[in-house]
């Protein structure tokens, strides 16, 4: 049930983050996609810790009343679990195999790639191509993720009367996503190395892609919830009232100076720590690009912070700039989520494979 390269119709992107459950139903003609359906739902607190299911009851009741919410008729989903939890290989196996002959070779072989019991790790593989150094030989990318991640959230999405049908790796779907993102920048081109960077409630993730392609990706626990419970201790509100007065407005004057512009900088310090590692741990030296992503991304000003601290031109992520919406979707709530929904925008692609 875990998915890499499943041919599909159509799915619901579902995002189970720490903090919500995003959900996203795409529709494409010709070249051009479509926004059918979209919801969020807030998750009680805890719910969800480091991308981790600890409540599945919790979890399956948001994703109902996202469903509901979103009034989509499809039923099959695409969901993710995070690159923390997945291993990957690139192995070389004979050209000549079917996709049958591969599963039986992998499972025979798995062993030497995978430091879990067999037993307990869900596989799954795709073929990428001809290998460079042998002709007679395929790439394949082996994917192997513990088993209950994959079956928690498979649970989850029960108790909503939802059915899995593709089990991603959030990396790969944020990969997907930025396809839409890169006719935006000004400079396309086959080598551009642009780093996304998902600033969520509280995990931050920085993917690096060169050429379309993720060449790196590295997790550290920092994000949008420490500005919430920031707003709650200085201003006495609840963790919800926090939360709302932080999307939309009505907080005393010193606000901007003594909470939020602390808060811009910290993430900014984030950003480029993020990027620092990335260099020393790689032959790059510099990105073309930062994108910034996830809810804290549309923080005002942020973005001209980013870019002066980096020297890197920054843009805030919108997989939608170029879409249809549907009848069914308030547009402008939409556009104000759009940075958020880079993970589900690329679960729901999943349906165009």
């Amino acid at each position: 049930m875990f998915g890499l390269g499943k041919k599909s119709s159509a799915v619901l992107g579902v995002d189970i983050s720490s903090s919500s459950v995003k959900l996203l139903e795409l529709s494409k003609q010709g070249d051009r996609y479509k926004v059918e359906s979209y919801a969020v739902e807030p998750l009680p607190a805890n719910a969800v810790v480091e991308k981790n299911i600890t409540d599945v009851e919790a979890v399956g009741e948001v994703m109902k009343r996202v469903a509901s919410k979103s009034r989509s008729g499809v039923k099959q989903v695409a969901v993710a679990v995070s690159g923390s939890a997945v291993i990957t290989k690139l192995i070389q196996m004979d050209g000549g195999l079917n996709e049958f002959e591969m599963e039986d070779q992998i499972a025979l072989e798995a062993d030497q790639y995978i430091p879990y019991p067999l037993d307990e790790v869900a596989i799954d593989f795709e073929v990428q191509g001809p290998s460079e150094n042998n002709p007679d030989q395929v790439d394949v990318l082996l994917a192997a993720c513990r088993k209950e991640n994959v079956d928690i959230r498979e649970d989850a999405l029960e108790i909503a009367s939802l059915t899995t049908k593709v089990v991603d790796v959030e990396a790969y779907a944020l990969e997907r996503a930025y396809a839409l993102i890169e006719p935006q920048l000004d400079s396309q081109g086959e080598e551009l190395v642009v780093a996304i960077v998902d600033i969520g409630a509280t995990m931050t993730t920085l993917s690096v892609l060169a050429g379309g392609k993720t060449v790196y990706t590295r997790e550290q626990i920092f994000g949008g919830k420490q500005l919430t419970e920031e707003i709650q201790r200085r201003y006495g509100l609840s963790l919800e009232e926090a939360g709302l007065a932080k999307k939309q407005g009505g907080l005393p004057d010193d606000y901007e100076s003594e909470v939020l512009t602390p808060f811009r900088e910290a993430v900014v310090q984030q950003v480029a720590r993020a990027l620092q590692f990335f260099f020393g741990a790689s032959q790059y030296n510099a990105v073309d690009y930062v994108v910034l992503a996830g809810g804290t991304a549309s923080i005002q000003g942020l973005t001209e912070m980013v870019e002066e601290k980096t020297g890197t031109p920054t843009m805030v992520a919108n997989p939608f700039a170029d879409m249809a919406v549907g009848s069914k979707v308030n547009a402008s709530a939409l556009s104000n989520d759009a940075p958020s929904l880079m993970i589900a925008c690329g679960l729901a692609m999943r349906s165009f494979d």
